[in-house]
């Protein structure tokens, strides 16, 4: 109930004033409906490496010290979520139709059905105002939270500071995650003061993201916008600031109106090189020719796009994979997680309920 009360007082975008701002009280009573979870380790006000970096935190952004190590120290560690963040284990094969049947599915369907014929003027506003297609910004919302129904249970002060103080160092990349997750907890210590919430109370998943999007700590600051008009950003309660930020997003990574997100393929087993081919991952890079000269032809429609594209990997475990050629559309959708697999699941999800609106 506390996050849910203090999302509506409004978290809002904007750069941190480099001013010591007033801070809304880490009260008793905040603090009592805002209990980390029975799984948590112990607090982070007994680390005084963590305190100290708390101090350095405080004065990097301009905030009051005593405040950065109430909210810090009353962060605790949790061992779920350092767990959670290591890659599955190496050999275990991907299989898209798995993947594809998570979120491509009855319940998804109709509630995103649900979603947009209740929002439909607003869906029609964001795509007008920046050529994000609604199925697009309908296929994000429902694969992050199948609409708002799972915005995450992680207390995001727990899951930011696990992240940032104890990420696990068996992962390979572990340095520059922990620093990322640093950034990102500043960027949310920074965001919560700046509009009088309680850091403690706000939940989200694992990795601190929060809203019916899920967006980063600096997403939001980066991205969510009042599409509501009512003066404030409110990604948990207000269906029309979660559809305006979703669309901002992908016009900030360059979304192109009316532009494909992939095209339809096959191979010619003769001059095929997918090696050559796959190499640049999901970057779009080859011309409809180049694909052609190594041996990947584009269905007819695809022949007359002009753009660069990629081959689009999709494994199915022991059976073949399934290939498309990617747009920069396509990429545009990687920039809210990179992979392949999530952009495909978004496509997917957010066509299947076009269609079912346009059945009703």
């Amino acid at each position: 109930m506390a996050a849910v009360l203090l999302a509506t007082c409004a978290l809002q975008a904007g750069a941190a004033s480099p001013k010591p701002h007033p801070k809304p009280k880490l009260s008793r009573t905040h603090l009592a409906a805002a209990e980390p979870s029975k799984a948590a380790g112990p607090a982070y006000a007994a680390r005084a490496d963590v305190m100290q970096e708390a101090e350095a935190l405080a004065t990097r952004l301009g905030l009051e010290a005593d405040w950065v190590r109430q909210a810090i120290g009353q962060a605790h560690f949790m061992p779920g979520i350092a767990k959670a963040i290591l890659p599955p284990p190496v050999g275990v094969p991907k299989n898209w139709a798995a993947y594809r049947a998570r979120f491509v599915e009855p319940v998804r369907i109709q509630a995103g059905t649900r979603f947009w014929l209740a929002n439909r003027e607003t869906l029609l506003r964001a795509e007008a105002e920046t050529g994000v297609p609604a199925s697009i910004i309908v296929g994000i919302i429902g694969v992050e939270t199948i609409y708002g129904q799972n915005t995450g249970t992680f207390r995001v002060i727990d899951a930011l500071c696990t992240l940032a103080f104890d990420f696990p160092p068996s992962h390979p990349k572990a340095e520059a995650r922990a620093a990322f997750f640093r950034a990102e907890l500043e960027q949310y210590l920074a965001l919560t003061a700046r509009t009088h919430t309680d850091p403690l109370a706000l939940r989200g998943s694992y990795a601190g993201a929060m809203g019916w999007p899920q967006f980063m700590p600096s997403s939001w600051v980066k991205y969510a916008i009042d599409f509501d008009g009512d003066g404030r950003v409110d990604l948990f309660n207000s269906p029309a600031d979660v559809i305006g930020s979703v669309a901002n997003y992908f016009k900030a990574f360059h979304w192109q109106a009316g532009m494909p997100t992939h095209f339809a393929l096959h191979f010619d087993e003769t001059t095929l090189d997918k090696a050559a081919l796959l190499a640049p991952d999901i970057l779009p890079t080859f011309s409809v020719a180049e694909m052609a000269a190594k041996g990947a032809l584009l269905d007819a429609p695809g022949t007359q796009y002009q753009g660069p594209l990629a081959l689009i990997e999709l494994q199915n475990g022991e059976a073949p994979p399934q290939y498309v050629a990617g747009t920069e559309n396509f990429y545009a959708i990687t920039r809210y997680n990179w992979s392949s697999y999530y952009a495909m699941a978004v496509i997917e999800l957010g066509q299947a309920v076009a269609e079912a609106v346009a059945a009703r």
